[in-house]
């Protein structure tokens, strides 16, 4: 199994890594210590010819930053089959590893994460040779993890897992087609206190998310707390005849659910 499919199985040796940080100075720089628990002794090349990692300088909500993994496709050496995104100075700086199936039309991947301080924010592609390159971003932002939820544990349960898509219905066959995926999920840290009961709300978070096309997959996710409340994922894919996407998402209390669109909408 690739260096980088362990980045979430690492999560508990990366998440003390990142509380050690009390014990560095605040300008530490904590990439190259992550950068070897997470994908050992392979070298990572500079991708900054090929991708980019698009953030706000200053972000307006910590707990709701947009991240974009921008590609451009001239130029990448070989088809991307895997991104890892790292907040560097997350406690669990992990906050997700998307694998890109044959149906993805462009590895560029959006996503939204939540931002505990000011940090760097890292992406690393592998090629399907196996090589590894990065890009990164400087985002000022501060208390994400711990930000209160907009919704207690009670009312979050209610809509749990609701799924819905966006520009989906745009998609035309053979056509490429960029759709936004978002789940109802409050995403849990472990962190955030209940405003009402005063006690800190137990870590539950989406652990998987797989989007299909008609059984071919074209992008499995792993990801944790570092990924904000309601996860969103945002890909391309190319349908190339009517058919169905589906997505599956399982959280890490072991609740599965899962969610069907036809595309073309109107079919």
């Amino acid at each position: 199994m690739p260096k980088h499919a362990a980045g979430l199985a690492l999560s508990a040796l990366i998440t003390l890594m990142a509380l050690s940080g009390a014990a560095r100075a605040a300008d530490d720089d904590p990439w190259p210590d992550l950068k070897t628990a997470i994908f050992g002794d392979k070298p990572v090349a500079d991708g900054s010819a090929f991708m980019r990692v698009e953030a706000p300088q200053r972000a307006y909500d910590a707990a709701i930053v947009p991240v974009t993994i921008r590609f451009d496709g001239g130029h990448i050496p070989g088809r991307i089959r895997a991104v890892t995104l790292v907040v560097d100075k997350n406690p669990a700086p992990v906050a997700a590893v998307f694998r890109l199936g044959d149906g993805i039309a462009d590895p560029t991947i959006g996503t939204r994460v939540r931002v505990n301080e000011y940090t760097n924010i890292h992406a690393v592609a592998e090629t399907v040779d196996g090589s590894l390159f990065v890009a990164a971003a400087f985002v000022k932002a501060a208390g994400g993890c711990s930000a209160p939820a907009t919704k207690s544990p009670d009312e979050a349960q209610a809509h749990l897992g609701e799924m819905r898509t966006k520009n989906l219905d745009a998609a035309q066959i053979g056509e490429p087609s960029r759709v936004e995926l978002l789940i109802r999920h409050p995403n849990f840290s472990g962190m955030q206190m209940d405003q009402i009961k005063r006690t800190y709300v137990p870590a539950r978070f989406i652990e998987t998310i797989d989007v299909s096309y008609d059984g071919t997959t074209l992008l499995q996710v792993e990801g944790n707390i570092s990924l904000s409340e309601n996860p969103m994922v945002e890909f391309s894919f190319t349908p190339t005849e009517t058919g169905r996407l589906s997505a599956t998402a399982k959280d890490s209390d072991g609740a599965v659910f899962t969610q069907a669109w036809p595309v073309p909408a109107t079919m």
